[in-house]
């Protein structure tokens, strides 16, 4: 599926692990580095460190030095490409609901012309 890999399904795919969420929604409250939010949950830095890693490759996250430590925060682009994501399937989906009750509707009046089967 490759238009989930594009608009904003990676960073979809990145959130699907409980841990990698609730990193991402400490990093939403506030930027921190990788030893603040190892303290915020119940797994090692290193794990968090590679949850990190994977976040930044989705396009979620982003950090910068701050002296010996990397501080890490949301980037807007990658919120902003799970909503044109969400946004787009929602429209597809409505267009698709539409359509189906368009197609039955005009079954419905196909019928009611047709009139009492004898």
């Amino acid at each position: 599926m490759e238009t989930y890999q594009l608009a904003g399904g990676r960073a979809l795919e990145a959130l699907g692990d409980p841990t990698r969420r609730a990193i991402f929604e400490s990093l939403v409250a506030a930027p921190r580095p990788v030893g603040e939010l190892a303290r915020l949950l119940p797994v090692s830095r290193p794990a968090v460190s590679q949850h990190l890693k994977v976040l930044k490759e989705a396009g979620l996250v982003a950090d910068h030095a701050d002296g010996t430590r990397r501080v890490y925060r949301v980037r807007p682009a990658g919120i902003a490409a799970i909503r044109e994501y969400l946004d787009r399937m929602w429209g597809d989906a409505l267009t698709a609901f539409a359509a189906a009750v368009e197609q039955d509707s005009e079954a419905e009046a196909d019928r009611e012309q047709e009139g009492p089967e004898s």
